[in-house]
């Protein structure tokens, strides 16, 4: 993956780091960890520039939210629940995942989006209990805005800073993001063999 992610970068320059951030968005499994440092390692070579790599990372991940956020909140709680306890094992979630999901949400709101954003995995599942409880537009894009930016940063910040390294670093990272996505998959097994409707619970 780590192959395809810096030949697209290489080819497409600014608006490949756009769209990959836009697809790390939607399809988790396509991982920033990977995108941002190297976008960061060509800035340092001079390929690109650091503001505008920083621009096109942020940009992406935030369009990136709207698909999610936009689904959910045209099909609300109730109907969203209904579809999770009809069609939910594909998706793993129940309708009291759902709401379990949304309780967590409305405890901790705003901040819920923003730190939400600099963890792996949540970044993209966050806009859906944003979505859910109707979130005004202006802070979810704030508070998302503001926690892409911060996790962009890191990750270009680091690309650039160990430019000269970068060969080393990948050997780490891409492995990791691998085992991750190992074991998201045999999470996911896990509840599709053992999901059960709301009402069977």
């Amino acid at each position: 993956m780590s192959e395809w992610i810096i030949g697209f970068i290489t080819e497409q320059g600014y608006l490949g780091i756009f769209l990959l951030m836009v697809l790390e968005n939607i399809f988790p499994p396509i991982p920033s960890e990977l995108i941002m440092p190297f976008a960061g390692f060509a800035a340092a070579e001079g390929n690109l520039g650091f503001g505008g790599v920083m621009i096109a990372g942020v940009l992406g991940s935030l369009v990136g939210t709207m698909p999610w956020y936009f689904a959910a909140r045209w099909l609300g709680l109730e109907r969203l629940k209904a579809l999770a306890d009809r069609f939910g094992r594909v998706a793993t979630i129940s309708g009291d995942d759902i709401d379990d999901a949304n309780r967590w949400f409305n405890r901790y709101g705003r901040l819920a989006v923003l730190f939400g954003r600099l963890v792996p995995a949540v970044r993209t599942l966050i806009s859906i209990p944003a979505g859910l409880v109707a979130m005004p537009m202006a802070p979810f894009v704030a508070c998302t805005a503001l926690g892409s930016f911060a996790w962009t940063l890191v990750l270009t910040g680091a690309g650039y800073l160990l430019h000269e390294s970068y060969d080393l670093v990948e050997q780490w990272v891409d492995p990791a993001t691998k085992v991750v996505v190992v074991v998201i998959v045999a999470v996911y097994l896990y509840r599709f063999v053992t999901w059960k409707r709301s009402d069977a619970r």
